[in-house]
């Protein structure tokens, strides 16, 4: 299967990860002083050929010397947070103990295959369109303006 659409368990990783990284920021960007730079550390005989490779946040704090941005109140309560994080956790856990999927049907694939390039055209020509009027429509109906 070319385009292989995610599985639960990765999407409740990856909204996992994203709420990790805004807690991280806001703990990042509410120190006032970035952390200096650890010494850098003399490369193994396994590891000399390997280059170093710089995370972005290190580079953001290290390099650019950004000054702390006041990211305000957090949107959500950490009551509300952690509750959210335990519900994603059971979603996770049903998740991962549910059965396999059935095998596909191979008549039902080879409709797939047959549609799948017929729909391509049809999404190329109108997406666009679709996506430009209600873009339009959404930004009239915030703005108070007609476009």
């Amino acid at each position: 299967m070319a385009g292989r659409e995610p599985s639960m368990e990765d999407i409740l990783a990856s909204i996992k990860k994203v709420i990790a990284e805004e807690k991280e920021l806001r703990s990042t960007v509410s120190v006032a002083a970035p952390a200096p730079a650890p010494a850098p550390e003399t490369p193994d005989e396994e590891e000399a050929g390997e280059p170093e490779i710089l995370e972005l946040e290190e580079m953001v704090v290290e390099e650019l010397k950004l000054p702390p941005v006041d990211l305000g109140p957090p949107l959500v309560s950490d009551d509300a947070a952690e509750a959210s994080r335990s519900r994603l956790a059971a979603l996770q856990e049903a998740a991962a103990s549910a059965p396999p999927p059935p095998a596909v049907n191979p008549l039902e694939q080879m409709v797939r295959d047959m549609l799948r390039p017929m729909l391509k055209d049809w999404l190329d020509q109108n997406l666009p369109g679709i996506v430009d009027e209600h873009v339009k429509r959404e930004i009239g109906r915030i703005t108070g303006q007609g476009l």
